[in-house]
């Protein structure tokens, strides 16, 4: 595993962006947070519109920083798969009241939530 991103912050939400940053990955800890250990078609499945490659490059990015553990085994086929790690949890807690701010907000703009397969 290579090293996690270290900076140089201006902050701690600094920080916390650099490793939460892009599309995917809020909704990657949450999918993990809700199902626990999921393989790669499992978190494909439950996030419908992400790429193989964007997800692919995010569950990397997610390693390197410390947020998922990837364990791969020795079997044919080979099987791998994705957790929350400590840290990663604990990102997730921290998300937690901004996800309530935001089911909040689509409730006071009137949006559409979209229900996602298998949830």
């Amino acid at each position: 595993m290579t090293a996690a991103r270290s900076g140089p912050y201006f902050c701690g939400i600094d920080a916390a962006m650099d490793v939460v940053s892009g599309k995917w990955k809020a909704l990657i800890l949450w999918e993990l947070e809700n199902h626990g250990v999921r393989r790669f078609a499992e978190l494909r499945r439950g996030l419908p519109g992400v790429s193989e490659k964007m997800l692919t490059q995010h569950l990397r990015e997610m390693e390197q920083d410390g947020l998922v553990h990837r364990e791969v085994y020795r079997e044919v086929p080979p099987r791998v798969e994705y957790r929350l790690t400590e840290d990663g949890e604990a990102l997730n807690a921290a998300l937690g009241p901004l996800g309530a701010w935001g089911t909040e907000r689509i409730s006071r703009i009137g949006a559409t939530k979209v229900a996602v397969p298998g949830t």
